[in-house]
């Protein structure tokens, strides 16, 4: 481009002002006593040239220089921005910019009159902002002038917004209950400040006692009160250098009314509840009587203290997701619901669940085996099923095969182990059933065969079997004693009792003294038996021995 020119019509002079730019140029020029100005500009390249022609005011194209010397002042909710300017007597219009702790930034517009200072309002206590301001004319405004240098500056504290949460766990102890408080700081709480100190309160409810207090470091997150068998009003306050928060009460019944709760808590069973991919998954009943519900648990139950935890759920909630950084797999939680109402808390329900099961450390221990020809019986005892084990035992698998050859047994299932050999397998999905019988073996025979526990998380390998041995088929050796051995002897024996018994039934001559006939007393002469010629009517008669005739 070429020199550019300005011309200055209203005076009929010619103020020769020339500059060489491709983007912005400038042109200054003394205007001593005239105000009004008539300005033309011409633009002049190879291809020609074109002018553009502006009249103005002088006062309406002022524009302030950048506030100096900013300082300020503020409260728990207010910042105020003061600074000095060169010329105090222009009447200006003022801009704020206040960058928000979020990254956020807001603009203030104000009309600043003598002293020059604005007040920017609705701020958080105890917060950090950063400000700077830039003014213009109020009147004929044409241009803002410079931001000032930042200035960043914090809020002052103010009284503390919402309750804090707080929860207890009762424990008896001779003479009253050992209480623990626990409290924390919600969403829903603004410290607005710095807590320094927590102030917890308690008061018998039924009586006009005098209250007692502690008071604890802000480090401090529980404490331990003892407290005899009436009801108890107990609160907890935050405090910070400007004042205390609203109280959070609770009531804790009569040692009485916790005792019958304590025995319908003994009653409560204990449900199942399944881990997810976020977190532990809880249910319950909702009652419309109770303004909130509640669910606490311990972040680690195997250890004392267990970092007990809580949380809070509105009226119209009937299940959650609970999720904890300190849940590992294997490891069994307990939940209890609390419903409550006017600051009373009822135990509702009683959960227990894992964030995911892992396979039974043991197996169950084999106690006795019947054993026949055909078919075993194991017994085992009770299987553990504490806070210890590592997931909830959902029944048994009772695996058996030959050692010799594949197993093919009716009633089960073929499994394959990583060596390839084959077993049959039982499931028992009742984890009360502590025996199992299994049947069709073969005589004879080796078998190897365990039993194993499983969980939702599976079962552990197989890596130790129990051998036995089935005997012989005594019902077979039974019947061939009876069909071959038991009639052989009793041929045996009537062929060697056959002359006997041919002497004894069916003599070739008679015997006297064989004969049941001569069974009387008085017919007996010595051991010989007799018998009486005239009870008998023989035929004829035969004398064998004179001597014996000559007797009778």
């Amino acid at each position: 481009l070429l020199p550019l020119p300005f011309f200055d019509r209203s005076s009929q002079k010619t103020a020769l002002c020339k500059e060489s730019c491709t983007k912005q140029c400038s042109c200054s020029w003394d205007i001593g006593q005239q105000w009004i100005w008539n300005v033309t500009v011409t633009v002049e390249n190879p291809l020609g040239k074109n002018t553009a022609t502006d009249v103005f005011d002088v006062n309406h194209r002022i524009y302030p220089t950048a506030p100096f010397q900013v300082w300020e002042d503020c409260t728990d909710t207010e910042i105020t921005l003061h600074w000095n300017y060169e010329n105090n007597e222009i009447e200006l219009f003022c801009q704020t910019e206040v960058l928000q702790p979020d990254g956020k930034v807001e603009l203030h517009n104000s009309s600043v009159a003598y002293p020059r200072r604005v007040t920017v309002r609705g701020l958080q206590p105890y917060t950090e902002y950063t400000a700077r301001v830039r003014c213009g004319a109020a009147k004929h405004f044409w241009r803002w002038s410079e931001w000032s240098r930042a200035l960043t500056t914090r809020t002052k504290e103010g009284t503390p917004s919402g309750k804090l949460d707080i929860w207890k766990e009762i424990t008896p102890v001779p003479g009253g209950r050992n209480v623990t408080l626990f409290w924390k700081q919600t969403p829903s709480f603004q410290a607005n400040g710095k807590i320094i100190s927590y102030k917890v309160t308690w008061e018998k409810i039924e009586e006009g006692s005098k209250p007692e207090n502690i008071t604890f470091s802000s480090v401090y997150n529980s404490t331990t009160i003892f407290i005899d068998n009436h009801s108890y009003r107990i609160s907890i306050m935050a405090k910070n250098n400007a004042n205390f928060s609203l109280p959070s009460v609770l009531i804790i019944s009569r040692a009485t009314d916790n005792s019958r709760s304590i025995l319908s808590t003994k009653e409560l069973k204990e449900g199942q509840v399944n881990g997810t991919d976020d977190g532990i998954f809880i249910s319950w009943e909702p009652r419309s009587i109770y303004d909130s519900y509640i669910i606490d648990w311990c972040n680690f139950p195997r250890l004392q203290p267990c970092d007990l935890q809580w949380k809070r759920f509105g009226p119209n909630t009937s299940s959650a997701v609970i999720s904890s950084a300190a849940f590992v797999p294997g490891v069994r939680y307990k939940f209890h619901i609390y419903g409550s109402v006017a600051n009373r808390a009822y135990l509702l329900e009683k959960k227990i669940g894992y964030l995911r099961e892992l396979p039974p450390r043991l197996d169950p221990i084999v106690t006795k085996l019947d054993l026949t020809y055909n078919s075993v019986t194991l017994s085992w005892d009770s299987y553990l099923t504490n806070e210890s084990e590592s997931g909830f035992v959902r029944g048994y698998h009772v695996y058996v095969s030959p050692v010799e050859g594949n197993c093919n047994l009716k009633g089960s299932k073929k499994h394959i182990l990583s060596d390839e050999s084959e077993l049959c397998k039982y499931t028992i999905e009742n984890p009360e059933e502590k025996t199992h019988t299994v049947k069709h073996l073969m005589p004879n025979t080796k078998y190897k065969i365990v039993v194993k526990a499983f969980t939702g998380g599976g079962e552990t390998p197989i890596v130790n079997f129990r051998y036995i041995d089935t005997p012989y088929n005594s019902n077979m050796l039974y019947l061939i004693f009876l069909l071959v051995i038991v009639p052989t002897l009793a041929a045996a024996i009537c062929h060697w009792k056959m002359k006997w018994l041919k002497d004894c039934c069916c003599p070739l001559i008679p015997s006297p003294n064989k004969s049941k006939v001569l069974s009387f007393k008085e017919f007996k002469i010595d051991s010989e038996k007799v018998l009486k010629i005239n009870d008998c009517l023989p035929d004829m008669l035969a004398m064998d021995s004179n001597a014996e005739a000559q007797k009778l």
